[in-house]
């Protein structure tokens, strides 16, 4: 069987875009695909939590293809070409890791972090630390995203020094979320609980908790049980949706505690 190549996927892609391509490949921009980037990167950190390598190896060939295809879209319009990217992507890795290619020293992998950031704030220019907290993209994940904006927030010390000021924090802004239900405005509402989601987000990176896998973990726990009690009711010939709240409660407790 052929063992196929990066310039082989290239020469596929050129061949999807080109007059007697596929009528869908050869109409998509930018913008119509840049969704698929952030779905394929989950794909394959799902195949990753799987432990399923070839499962993996497929799901990163679906994250190259979406490079692979926008830069051949960006080449079709002049912008730049696969090549570019690598060499930016080159480029990057040199002169960010001065402690390996250059003449600083970074003995642990603090400090390495340390100067990779110092050479990006460098790089792009960042003058002011509001403009670090800025860098940080809109696309991400709403969790991920106020997580490392505290992180950046906290390099130059506006951060807790301890964990039990941020318990009150967060029973503080329960407090505003309940008086803003209680004024009944629904921007308020949504404010105050926005910031409640912040406080929680400050209290899992000082307990050294990623928010984003904790959260995920507790769907996925209750998709689990909620599936055992779906199975608890089908056993017992009753349907879910017929039961009341009070029944379904108890059916959480019982296959909570089995």
């Amino acid at each position: 069987m052929k063992k196929y190549t990066i310039d082989d996927l290239r020469d596929i892609m050129v061949q999807l875009r080109g007059e007697n391509g596929c009528p869908w490949d050869k109409v998509q921009t930018h913008q119509s695909i840049k969704k698929s980037m952030i779905e394929e990167c989950y794909e394959a950190i799902d195949a990753l939590d799987s432990g399923d390598d070839h499962a993996f190896a497929n799901e990163l060939g679906d994250v190259l293809l979406q490079v692979v295809f926008h830069a051949r879209i960006a080449e079709e319009r002049g912008a730049f070409d696969f090549d570019d990217v690598v060499n930016e992507i080159c480029t990057k890795l040199i002169t960010r890791h001065t402690h390996v290619f250059g003449k600083d020293n970074a003995v642990s992998a603090e400090e390495a972090l340390g100067q990779w950031e110092k050479n990006k704030k460098k790089e792009k220019n960042l003058d002011s630390y509001t403009a670090m907290l800025e860098d940080v993209p809109h696309y991400l994940p709403a969790l991920m995203r106020s997580e490392k904006i505290q992180k950046k927030a906290g390099s130059v010390g506006f951060d807790w020094e301890e964990t039990e000021p941020i318990y009150d924090k967060i029973s503080e802004e329960m407090t505003e979320v309940k008086e803003a239900v209680k004024n009944g405005k629904s921007d308020e509402i949504e404010e105050e609980y926005g910031d409640l989601l912040f406080a929680v987000v400050n209290l899992g990176r000082h307990l050294k908790v990623t928010p984003e896998i904790a959260l995920t973990k507790a769907s996925d726990k209750f998709v689990n049980r909620f599936k055992e009690m779906e199975e608890k009711a089908v056993s017992d010939g009753k349907d879910m949706a017929e039961l009341s709240a009070k029944e379904l409660d108890e059916l959480w407790e019982f296959v909570k505690k089995a």
